[in-house]
């Protein structure tokens, strides 16, 4: 994921992140939370790129209102498909739930 730096047209460091998709939708957590520097970029710049399968996407960064069903369903869906990592129970604590976002194609 690049999201660009505060002139809003370079592209920032790559970071590696976790995408889940639930309720139709992809997400991502930051692992820092709402401290995270790719978090604090994406909130304010609301774009960037995603490397996904091989191909780059032009994207849409959309930090999402906590709902008990939202946090649930994407808590579930990192359940799934982390179950194997040691690294799935910080992403299920309240710091990177607070800072999930939303990716959208642009």
């Amino acid at each position: 994921m690049f999201s660009f730096y505060s002139d809003g047209k370079t592209y920032g460091t790559p970071t590696w992140i976790w995408s889940v998709v639930a309720d139709g939708n992809l997400y991502v957590r930051a692992y820092n939370g709402k401290n995270s520097r790719w978090y604090k970029s994406a909130a304010v710049q609301k774009a960037g790129r995603i490397h996904l399968n091989g191909q780059d996407y032009e994207v849409e960064f959309q930090p999402v209102e906590n709902t008990p069903e939202l946090d649930k369903a994407v808590s579930d869906a990192y359940r799934k498909k982390y179950a194997n990592s040691p690294y799935l129970a910080p992403m299920i604590t309240n710091g990177p739930i607070q800072a999930t976002v939303r990716i959208d194609p642009k």
